[in-house]
Parts: C-alpha cells; structure tokens; sequence
C-alpha cells in the first residue's frame, strides 16, 4: 500500500512557525492528530526555518508530537547533528529526510546514518545540480542505494526521490520521471520511491488537478510514497482509488473506508 508523509509540520509555513515560536502545543498537536486521522503513515517533523533556533524548537515540537503520535516521525533536517539529537528523542524507528549525493551532505549524513535503525529518503541530486534525464536520475539512484547498502542499509529502508521538476518549464519533465522510477523499480524491486509530487504542476493554473493525475500515473511506474497534505482529501481519495485499481487493496478494504468515511466521493 501507498505510504503518505505528512508534510505539514514545518516551520517554513506561517501558521507553524507561529505555533512554535509562542509554543502553542494545542495547534501542533490537533493538526497531527488531524494528519494521522487522515491516513498519513508519517509525520514530517522540520523545525529549520527558523535560523539559531532550529535545535530548541525540534525538542519542543518532538516533545509535543510524541506523546500523541500513533504513526513513525520523518526526522526532517541537513544538519547531522540535530538529527542525532532527535533521533535519540523517538522510540520508534524513524524515517530519516534526508541524503543526497551532494559531497558535504553525503560525506556528513553517512556516519550518521551508519548503524542507525531507520529508513532514510535519498535525494537524486549531487554536485552537477538537478538531474537532466532519466539515465541521470537512474544512475544517482544506482550510486545512492549501492553506497547505502554498503554501511548496512538494506533496500526497503531506502526511499529514493528522483526529483520532480516542473513540466511547465519543460514539456518532457513528466515523463523523464516516470521512466526513471520504472527503471529504478527494475533495478532494485524492494527500494521505496517518494518524493514531493506538486513541483510538477508550478506556474500553471489549477494545480491540484495536475498532482491528483499525476500521482496515480507515478503509482503506476512504481512510486509508492509521497511527501504530501494528507488534509488534501481530493489527492488522498485519488491514492486509495489508485492502490485499489493497482491491486495493492486487499478486498477493497481501504476503498472502502475512504467511502464510508466520506474522502472519497464522486
């Protein structure tokens, strides 16, 4: 089945930050409750927008959340040493967001990551930029899981995102994507491909209906997770409609619910 990350609990939205900074525990708490009662299967926990406050405010919010968390978090910081910090407040295996290729993220996140039990999202991106082709992603996602695999990582904790671009600067963006995660799930059938979907729809009108379509094409070459709002009902139905048509919903038993709880309706 598809795997949401919950990807509201971050500090570069307003209405977070806001919450974090007057320590206002009943907004942080009633929006993962509502992520989790939505179907998010984690929730994305980044406290960095807040420059020199990043440390203090991801205790704060993990202090918040975890009391009240059903679902694994998503440790969500390029600082090594704020992940250590927050992995050793969770008591459950946390997802980890992220590694790139990048040579001083890689060359930090690595000893990190070395011996640590989690799952860990692995951004196709190294030094020459974003990828240009599918070969290109395909061929990061090659490097990462290799290079992962060999300090212990196995494949069904590795979350590859091959980068979404925007298909409004460039009509082949789609498609490089969709053929790269195909080949990739060729390549390596228990890694997990995930990743921001809604970069494929920016500066066009009517976004939303963009990445609801999108989604389930990416469902189809192979992804089986996002960084999306689970609030966003629509996207949410779009998934579950998806998975059943997948033969990933055993007796239609998630369709179902969806339906009786009122997210998906026609």
């Amino acid at each position: 089945m598809f795997e949401v990350i919950g990807e509201r609990i971050n500090t570069s939205r307003k209405l977070v930050q806001a919450a974090v900074v007057e320590r206002d525990a009943d907004y942080i708490i009633d929006d993962v409750k509502k992520q989790q009662e939505a179907g998010a299967d984690f929730i994305d926990v980044n406290a960095g927008a807040r420059i020199g406050h990043e440390k203090e405010d991801m205790q704060w919010l993990l202090k918040t959340i975890k009391p009240i968390a059903t679902v694994s978090l998503c440790l969500d910081s390029p600082d090594p040493a704020i992940l250590e910090m927050a992995y050793g407040m969770v008591d459950n295996p946390p997802m980890i967001n992220s590694i790139s290729l990048e040579k001083n993220r890689f060359d930090t996140m690595m000893p990190f990551l070395k011996g640590k039990d989690c799952k860990i999202i692995a951004l196709c991106m190294d030094d020459a930029g974003m990828p240009a082709s599918s070969d290109d992603i395909v061929a990061r996602a090659k490097e990462l899981v290799t290079r992962l695999e060999s300090i212990g990582m196995k494949q069904d904790s590795i979350y590859i995102d091959p980068l979404v671009q925007p298909i409004s600067t460039d009509s082949t963006k789609g498609t490089m994507v969709l053929n790269a995660v195909r080949q990739i799930k060729q390549l390596f059938p228990d890694v997990h491909i995930t990743g921001g979907l809604s970069n494929i729809s920016y500066g066009l009108p009517e976004r939303k209906i963009i990445n609801r379509t999108f989604v389930t094409l990416m469902m189809d070459a192979g992804m089986d997770s996002a960084i999306i709002d689970p609030l966003d009902s629509k996207i949410m139905a779009a998934i579950k409609t998806a998975d059943l048509l997948l033969g990933n919903d055993n007796f239609c038993m998630s369709y179902l619910k969806g339906v009786r709880s009122g997210m998906i309706k026609s």
